[in-house]
């Protein structure tokens, strides 16, 4: 920040020193491009190449009916954070990501720290169950206020997901990815585990869909369940050898291409 700041003729602050203009409807799309770069700029300068990402309920406690799956999710995220070290160390490969809040959240990041490992947090203001944990690395740590500039950050840098039980936030969260692999939206595999497969088969019947044809039975091979720690990290670890750690695999990758196959691939 200038010494002084700098001021327009007539007196006036120059636009992004004027906080009025930046916080009005009118500097809307330079806030959501601020969501874009700020992120970006902190990604690069810690050299995040890629994350897993861990979705999952905020009301899961360490403590509470639901415990067991705080726990796991703590182990497996040390687990992955242990295993990434083996990789390119110019860059930080698989790093856990998290929504940034308490419960499932929580336990992600914290088991990423546990393993010394770097962890991202993508915060959000909501008015309630949602401040950041303790356990993000300071510098990967965000506040969004759009949704959609969350969501962006949540499937640009993902190589594989992890769904822990949830509510609404975790169900829209899983299905956009899951649409957006469906859809090939996504220039690359996604290796996604749905952990905890008696919950998730009691909320959701995906076999329901594919009966009513609402779905293809194709589409049910988009993830996988798992319901330990051991058995979640060997579908992890497969897929993210198999389509993450290939020689050509783009250091930054592509959200999405032409819709159609017969044109040439869109910008990310």
């Amino acid at each position: 920040m200038p010494k002084h700041l700098p001021i327009a003729d007539g007196g006036r602050k120059v636009a992004y020193l004027n906080d009025e203009f930046l916080n009005s409807p009118d500097a809307r799309a330079v806030r959501i491009l601020a969501e874009y770069l700020e992120p970006l700029s902190h990604f690069r300068h810690q050299k995040v190449r890629d994350t897993v990402v861990f979705f999952g309920s905020a009301r899961i406690k360490e403590d509470g009916p639901l415990s067991q799956y705080y726990r796991d999710a703590r182990t497996l995220a040390k687990m992955v954070t242990e295993w990434s070290v083996q990789f390119d160390h110019a860059k930080s490969r698989f790093v856990i990501c998290s929504g940034g809040g308490p419960g499932i959240m929580e336990a992600a990041n914290r088991g990423a720290a546990d393993a010394g490992g770097k962890t991202v947090g993508l915060n959000i203001g909501l008015p309630f169950e949602q401040f950041p944990n303790p356990y993000i690395t300071p510098d990967l740590s965000f506040e969004f206020h759009y949704f959609f500039m969350r969501k962006f950050w949540f499937a640009y840098l993902a190589k594989a997901l992890v769904v822990f039980p949830g509510g609404l936030g975790t169900m829209d969260e899983m299905f956009e990815i899951l649409t957006l692999t469906q859809t090939q939206k996504l220039r690359k595999k996604m290796t996604v585990v749905l952990y905890g497969s008696q919950y998730w088969k009691e909320v959701i019947n995906f076999d329901a869909l594919v009966k009513h044809g609402t779905v293809s039975p194709a589409d049910l091979k988009l993830f996988e369940y798992a319901d330990d720690p051991e058995s979640a990290f060997e579908l992890l670890k497969e897929g993210l050898l198999m389509y993450a750690t290939q020689p050509d695999t783009p250091e930054v990758p592509a959200i999405a291409g032409s819709r159609n196959p017969q044109m040439p691939e869109g910008p990310a």
